[in-house]
């Protein structure tokens, strides 16, 4: 299909992807509670005359445009979202879905619903105005990404796509890359008391503190793209509710975000080593790395560690190359290659060899926020960018 007519195509489905954005944002769809905001997304891709449409066995959506002999291609959103918090806080109401100020506002209308109604329409929108792939399209909503990416783990079961596009947040540009996330669990166990004499007792908070002040301080390793690897405090818990009571244990949460080649047995080992020299006497304690089952809206279940791996598609790798020559030409202007600030599930599609940039019209800097929004303009430009990846991708 030539610019100026995918141009004019984006220009005939924009009010239709508005209203399809909106609607997806008037449906809350919290990790685990997807269901209601799937059935959408189905019905939307089979109103569009997708050649199949289903759903799997965690409640992923999969709609497929057969293509020739080329390369397989898989757009990805996710279907979740985060809380919104205090609504209070939102200038429109978070489900509301409002078109204002040349923009769509509310919860996941940068992360990711926005994204997620410009992939389904313009690999739709290619189809009914006739356009043959050159090889087969997947257009994927994929559940509970916010909580360890679940949905696309399994997806991955079922489909091995050649190349793989993410909807997270990017302005339009191309991302190749992230930091991974790991959950860890510092734990000591102390021996419980009566706080009023706290001799007889053998307090953990005391053995934390110090791990704690000490991991202030640790070096961390750094990545000349990448930056350095982190490490955050989160929560903390005891095994105790009481006041008056010294407990016997605690239990420290730290997020992780690891640098591409740093793994997490490696963190385990830094970690255990700091805290060993942090323990009170007589008192123990243990790293290890979160395990946590999630059950998704169908009914599946998995446990799994908390871990969302690393990535670095290299700058010089075909699809990067390819996809910025073709997007620069389309969008008329120079597209950059970014990484990511956080984590998606590009770490779980290239742990299975398969490779990954992102391209969305989100902005990361509004991901998470009470002024989530996504601009019109950028939403009729990523149509786009979606419509010549898909046609030019599947020949590389």
């Amino acid at each position: 299909m030539e610019l100026t007519e995918l141009r004019a195509l984006a220009a005939s489905y924009q009010q239709r992807v508005i209203s399809f954005c909106q609607r997806l944002i008037q449906t809350p769809s919290l990790p685990g509670d997807e269901g209601r905001v799937a059935e959408l997304v189905q019905e939307e891709m089979q109103h569009l005359g997708y050649d199949e449409v289903w759903v799997d066995r965690a409640g992923n959506v999969i709609g497929l445009m057969r293509g020739g002999g080329g390369r397989s291609i898989m757009l990805n959103c996710h279907l979740d979202h985060v809380d919104p918090g205090d609504e209070r806080q939102w200038p429109f109401p978070p489900y509301s879905g409002r078109l204002s100020r040349g923009a769509i506002w509310g919860r996941g209308a940068s992360d990711i619903k926005g994204p997620l109604a410009v992939q389904v329409y313009s690999v739709g929108g290619l189809r009914q105005a006739g356009f043959d792939f050159p090889g087969d399209v997947y257009v994927v909503g994929v559940v509970m990404e916010e909580i360890g990416g679940l949905g696309t783990k399994v997806l991955l079961r079922e489909i091995r796509p050649d190349f793989a596009i993410l909807g997270e947040a990017t302005g339009n540009q191309i991302a190749r890359g992230h930091r991974g996330r790991v959950e860890v669990i510092v734990r000591v166990r102390g021996r419980a008391a009566h706080a009023s004499a706290p001799q007889r007792g053998i307090n953990p908070h005391y053995s934390l503190a110090r791990f704690l002040l000490r991991l202030q301080k640790a070096p961390m390793a750094e990545d000349p793209e990448f930056g350095p690897a982190t490490v955050a405090p989160t929560l903390y818990v005891t095994g105790q509710e009481s006041s008056n009571v010294i407990p016997d244990q605690a239990r420290l949460h730290l997020d992780w975000r690891n640098i591409p080649g740093q793994n997490p047995e490696e963190i385990v080992a830094q970690l255990q080593a700091l805290l060993e020299e942090s323990l009170e006497p007589a008192s123990e304690g243990w790293v290890e790395i979160l395990e946590k089952e999630l059950v998704t809206y169908t009914g599946y279940a998995q446990r799994f560690p908390d871990i969302v791996p690393s990535y670095a598609l290299p700058a010089d790798h075909p699809l990067v190359t390819e996809a910025q020559g073709v997007l620069e030409g389309a969008l008329g202007r120079p597209v950059a290659v970014i990484t990511w600030q956080f984590a998606t599930d590009g770490g779980h599609l290239m742990e299975a060899d398969i490779p990954t940039i992102g391209f969305s019209p989100g902005q990361e800097d509004l991901a998470h926020t009470v002024q989530e929004h996504i601009r019109l303009d950028m939403i009729r430009e990523a149509f786009v960018g979606y419509g010549t990846l898909v046609q030019h991708l599947g020949v590389l």
